[in-house]
């Protein structure tokens, strides 16, 4: 999808609609996964109780994509 928009520009709308389509369908079956669901919740959980701990909020990792 993020090599389709770069390509396509202002015309991604139109352009890249198939691949926008495979991208919302990727994420719908990641969000309603329910072990997805825990597994963030924990990491969440675990960053919050370090926060409260030390008062330290944690540098967010950057996540790169695959183009």
């Amino acid at each position: 999808f993020t090599k389709c928009c770069k390509e396509a520009g202002f015309l991604m709308v139109v352009k890249c609609r198939e691949e926008n389509t495979a991208l919302k369908d990727c994420l719908i079956g990641h969000y309603t996964d329910p072990s997805f669901y825990e597994e963030c919740k924990a990491e969440y959980l675990k960053q919050r109780e370090e926060y409260r701990a030390t008062g330290i909020k944690k540098k967010r990792q950057k996540i790169t994509s695959n183009v």
